[in-house]
């Protein structure tokens, strides 16, 4: 299965701007239930784990509709059939200096001014490069690989650059 990140708009089927129960619904059969878990102040996340990779659409500050879509890799020492794409690169695999020369070779800015939390603001994405897992490392101390992106909408970054 592929998972094919659309930024800003989400990842198919899953679009921002869903309610929480319209992204459950769109979930395809193959994804199984959702578990959905409500916090204080109207958060809500919807959760998934195909084939290892984890999937979460958020509903954020009390808004009502899911604001971020979020995807992990599978973990150390596991493999998945679920691919996870940006423009054809399997974000998971593809190693992170790549995946981000590529991006900016789209003519996006990437921020790895926090280098465990790059973003790619405007679009809007934002990577992970953290975990305390036996992974293979970069020169820099970090995974080579990025291990979550978040899809959000054109300003889900913007408060980095206030």
């Amino acid at each position: 299965m592929d998972l094919v990140l659309d930024p800003p708009h989400g990842v198919a089927p899953l679009r921002l701007g869903m309610t929480l129960e319209e992204a459950v619904a769109a979930a395809p059969r193959e994804w199984g239930g959702a578990g959905v878990v409500r916090r204080s102040k109207g958060d809500a996340v919807a959760e998934w784990t195909l084939d290892h990779v984890g999937v979460q659409a958020m509903v954020e500050e009390g808004g009502g509709v899911v604001t971020a879509i979020e995807l992990w890799w599978p973990g150390e020492g596991r493999a998945s059939g679920t691919r996870v794409l940006l423009d054809g690169d399997e974000v998971f695999t593809t190693p992170a200096q790549e995946l981000f020369a590529r991006a900016a070779d789209r003519g996006w800015r990437v921020d790895t001014s926090q280098p465990e939390y790059p973003v790619v603001p405007g679009v809007s994405l934002g990577f992970t490069r953290q975990t305390s897992q036996e992974v293979e490392r970069d020169t820099n101390g970090l995974p080579r690989c990025v291990t979550s992106v978040l899809v959000g909408a054109k300003d889900y970054y913007d408060y980095r650059y206030e």
